[in-house]
């Protein structure tokens, strides 16, 4: 709110009047704060698996994006699992410290904006990320399971996310999570009807990409969305209005 002059009869000077005063409740501080640090820790997520996967690609030998699968950095199904270092050290770093990243954004998400649906589908996603790192893919069963929880929820959190968005974001947001659990549902339908995916020209690793980078990408756009939202004007003080 921009100062205004008003003119006086008496030819006096024009008084300058101030703006309203802007407070704030110590409540909506905590919130508008806790906000912040789960969007900034949710786009450090979504920075640091693009940029662990990248780097652990760089350094395993004939690495094939499209024929293998992104966990192979870490290590390759069983049996006769093959493990290359540094490739695996990177990648299962980057995989523990993204989940610890995403389960500390869902506690911060959780206080600044209320609603435990979003809650639950972000801190799914931190336990599946933080269990592949874990387990590595020797490590069958639980790597598998780990990594279809991981997908399942990233999907899941950017639709339910809309719940929280209050901009036309919401509408990239549930496509982008719609897409996911779509190319997912028809992962499983096409295998078990034992037909070829239309995707399948991708490769193993190509179609597994289509279903982790959108997750990625919209985990970035969330977190800044967060991070914006967080500076959203508080009320007047009412104490402060004009008599």
């Amino acid at each position: 709110m921009t100062p205004t002059t008003d003119s006086r009869r008496d030819g006096s000077p024009p008084t300058e009047t101030r703006p309203e005063r802007i407070a704030e409740t110590p409540g909506a501080h905590d919130r508008r704060r806790d906000r912040f640090v789960a969007g900034a820790m949710l786009f450090a997520f979504g920075l640091l698996a693009f940029m662990g996967i990248i780097t652990a690609e760089a350094f395993y030998p004939g690495y094939n994006a499209g024929v293998q699968e992104i966990s192979d950095l870490g290590a390759t199904r069983p049996p006769n699992s093959i493990i290359l270092q540094p490739s695996a050290t990177i990648f299962n770093a980057t995989m523990v410290l993204s989940g610890l990243l995403v389960l500390g954004a869902s506690y911060f998400a959780h206080r600044g904006l209320r609603d435990r649906v979003v809650t639950a589908a972000v801190a799914m996603l931190g336990v599946g990320i933080l269990g592949v790192g874990v387990f590595d893919g020797s490590e069958a069963p639980m790597h598998g399971l780990f990594a279809l929880l991981t997908f399942f929820a990233g999907g899941l959190s950017a639709v339910v996310a809309a719940r929280v968005i209050e901009t036309p974001f919401r509408y990239l947001s549930v496509a982008v999570g719609g897409f996911v659990l779509a190319l997912l549902a028809s992962i499983f339908a096409f295998g078990l009807l034992g037909l070829p995916h239309p995707l399948s020209f991708l490769g193993a690793g190509g179609i597994e990409r289509y279903v982790a980078y959108p997750v990625l990408l919209w985990f970035i756009g969330f977190g800044g969305y967060l991070m914006g939202s967080a500076s959203e004007t508080a009320l007047p003080d009412p104490t402060d209005s004009a008599a």
